[in-house]
């Protein structure tokens, strides 16, 4: 859980580079519960330094970053910081508020104070914190309710983390205990399906786009579902990525994977009500939903028109996926490239029409190819065969030999005098002259027929 530890704090951090949109709150109060852990685990050495070190640097400029927010009030609970730990033995009642609610310009000083003056000693009663967490909140009638738990441990002490979801729903309070892990034992996690939500993140990057969804998951009331609908115009579609812009200058804001929850919905995100959007969703060809305006407070959902199938593309009798070759995917109204697709790998698309053309020697054309929903189109070519050309310096042009035409498909290096192409089955000629020759009476010509899978060798 080291790694839940590091990440709850840079969640803070993100979410203040926004402050000033968040601290107007027409709706009442923000008030803000940071857990902190105070047990023995945070003494050990974190990169340079201890764990201990970097969180108490690290919550105190998160603090004194909250002070000149209006409607935010602020409180400090802490645990593990009371009992020192011993073999055997742990305080599971080890956790305290320390510094109650009160204006964020009140109290910033006492939670920092409070903050440099912890020495980690115990152990780690995560679930009980947050049961006694519930009465840290007085009544407030027009309020909203947020933790934030900042841990480097697993829960300690047996007990169960969801028993607390009761008391917590009974106070109106914004449990979101969100855990965002790298290598972390899911079976623990499991323990809070009745609370929170996780997030994994396997890298930097990753880490840094999670902590941005997370915080404006925790701090705005103001949610987008996005509906990607199919052609029975049910939100099914998924795992797309989309971008936000302000539809007014085209700057990007935001880009999130589409996922379906684990209740089978498509999942809620935060946006700020402030903008008008387009949104871009990154299906191929791209969907675009323009002047799309969020009402503050409410849920809203918006609706892209996404049906997909699959293209599967495939070379007889070869599961490689490295084959070098190609597919140009266009449309068939303008034929522009909307995609390179590989040989031998299955890519989804929207409903509809497409030309393909083939990058093999000859290339193959395949057009009006339809993609159906939900459903996959495979397109078979037969697998190629391998001509090895051995030659003396000098010019050479490969042609098919097509209803008594000549058509040409490739010139070979002049300077070579062995090359290997990969051509489909077909009739071809091969003309050539050598360079020292300065008669056209001396072309060589060559016609030769090849098979699937076959190789042959020419001597020019």
């Amino acid at each position: 859980m080291q790694l839940y530890f590091k990440i709850s704090f840079l969640i803070l951090l993100s979410f203040f580079s926004s402050v000033n949109a968040f601290g107007q709150n027409e709706d009442g109060k923000i008030r803000i519960l940071f857990i902190f852990d105070g047990s023995n685990s945070m003494n050990a050495q974190w990169g340079n330094s201890s764990k201990i070190t970097i969180a108490k640097q690290l919550m105190i400029q998160t603090i004194d970053s909250l002070k000149m927010l209006e409607n935010v009030e602020l409180a400090l609970r802490m645990y593990g910081h009371q009992t020192r730990i011993v073999p055997g033995k742990q305080d599971c009642s080890d956790t305290k508020l320390e510094v109650p609610f009160a204006d964020a310009k009140e109290n910033h000083f006492s939670i920092i104070n409070k903050i440099r003056s912890l020495e980690p000693k115990g152990t780690t009663p995560i679930a009980r914190s947050l049961e006694y967490s519930a009465d840290d909140f007085p009544d407030c009638e027009n309020c909203r309710n947020i933790i934030i738990l900042l841990t480097d441990g697993i829960e300690a002490c047996d007990e169960d983390p969801c028993a607390v979801a009761i008391a917590l729903k009974e106070k109106k309070i914004k449990l979101k205990p969100f855990v965002i892990g790298l290598g972390l034992d899911t079976s623990y996690l499991s323990q809070f399906q009745c609370i929170g939500e996780f997030l994994s993140a396997e890298d930097k990057d990753s880490f840094k786009s999670v902590l941005k969804f997370v915080i404006s998951q925790a701090l705005n009331n103001t949610t987008v579902q996005v509906n990607l609908n199919n052609a029975r115009n049910l939100p099914e579609e998924t795992n797309v990525t989309m971008s936000f812009y302000n539809d007014k200058n085209d700057k990007l804001l935001h880009t999130y994977m589409h996922t379906i929850n684990r209740l089978q919905n498509p999942d809620t995100i935060a946006l700020d009500p402030l903008y008008t959007y387009k949104l871009v969703v990154h299906t191929v060809p791209e969907v675009i939903v323009e002047g799309i305006k969020v009402i503050p407070g409410k849920h809203n959902i918006i609706n892209a028109y996404t049906p997909m199938g699959e293209l599967n593309l495939k070379i007889q009798g070869s599961i490689d996926q490295y084959t070098g070759l190609n597919c140009l995917v266009k449309t068939t109204e303008e034929s522009s490239i909307i995609n390179v697709h590989k040989m031998n790998t299955t890519k989804q698309y929207l409903v509809g029409e497409y030309n393909l053309e083939i990058l093999t020697l000859p290339r193959i054309k395949f057009d009006n190819v339809k993609i159906n929903q939900s459903q996959i189109t495979d397109i078979t070519i037969p697998h190629y065969g391998t001509v090895e050309i051995n030659k003396s310096i000098g010019p050479a042009a490969l042609f098919l030999k097509k209803d008594g035409k000549n058509i040409w498909l490739y010139d070979f290096n002049k300077e070579m005098t062995i090359e290997s192409l990969n051509i489909q089955p077909g009739k071809y000629i091969i003309s050539f002259r050598n360079i020292r020759s300065k008669s056209t009476a001396h072309t060589i010509i060559k016609e030769f027929t090849i098979a699937s899978g076959q190789n042959i060798n020419i001597n020019l």
